[in-house]
């Protein structure tokens, strides 16, 4: 009788690992478009949570390419083009349709900057990428493009929320929000990278209880956890700034804005 393969693999070869990765980028994709179907209805709880959905896909579908051994240059370029659309275009739409058609052509024109703002920065990205690893590696320059999608978000988040300490004037307060976030993203300001976090064994499950907790909070409290959350991101900028200063003048290395490759933005 013949013998069954023990060395069955489900995913047997480069061109196979790739899928899955793939698949979860463009499920974002859909995810995001939906964002903006979900504004247009007038559902903006629902494209709230479909922009949060697409950004916790965005961040796993890098991990596990890596993890599987899968990742590929059209998988690196698909995922820049996902992120375009769900926190640059996505974002853009869904702030329009709540607020920013109230202030005429001048709320489209800032929500066109907003998403080149949103292309540049990962333009500049995917250029940086190919750069010789160092510790830099631990910063982004500028916030990266899920982080953005989510803080021009805020305003509508906090109408939701249950933390209404005031009443803003959305007229004035989400056009301005959206052309900080629009310099931060093409900023060189040093925020925090968690693609190479090395986490130590014995906090492992100390980083597993926080982020359950954290997931908890957010089915249960979610734009009331989004809020602080969003507030707790902008103050850890200053802070990433200081530290990266920290490091750079510990490791005595000189600024150098062409580093190892031709940075034009």
């Amino acid at each position: 009788m013949e013998q069954p393969n023990k060395n069955i693999k489900l995913v047997s070869n480069k061109k196979s690992r790739v899928i899955l990765p793939n698949i979860l980028t463009l499920i974002g994709v859909c995810i995001g478009l939906t964002s903006i179907k979900f504004a247009f209805d007038g559902k903006f709880e629902l494209s709230i949570i479909a922009v949060i959905v697409a950004g916790i896909i965005d961040g796993l579908d890098g991990r596990i390419a890596r993890l599987i051994q899968g990742t590929s240059k059209v998988g690196k370029e698909l995922d820049s083009l996902t992120d375009v659309i769900s926190f640059g275009v996505a974002p853009a739409f869904i702030m329009y349709f709540w607020s920013m058609s109230e202030i005429g052509r001048l709320g489209w024109l800032i929500s066109l900057i907003y998403v080149v703002c949103v292309a540049l920065r990962l333009a500049r990205f995917n250029v940086n990428s190919e750069a010789e690893p160092s510790w830099r590696d631990n910063f982004f320059e500028g916030i990266p493009s899920p982080a953005g999608g989510i803080l021009v978000l805020m305003p509508l988040i906090y109408s939701f929320s249950e933390i209404q300490f005031f009443k803003p004037n959305y007229q004035i307060v989400v056009p301005a929000l959206f052309i900080l976030i629009a310099i931060l993203l093409i900023s060189k300001v040093p925020t925090y990278s968690l693609k190479k976090i090395v986490v130590p064994r014995s906090t492992t499950i100390f980083l597993l209880f926080v982020v359950v907790l954290f997931f908890g909070l957010l089915l249960i409290y979610t734009f009331n956890t989004l809020i602080i959350s969003g507030i707790l991101y902008l103050i850890i900028i200053p802070v990433s700034s200081v530290h990266f200063l920290l490091i750079k003048k510990n490791n005595k290395i000189k600024d150098d804005s062409t580093d190892h490759h031709e940075d034009v933005l």
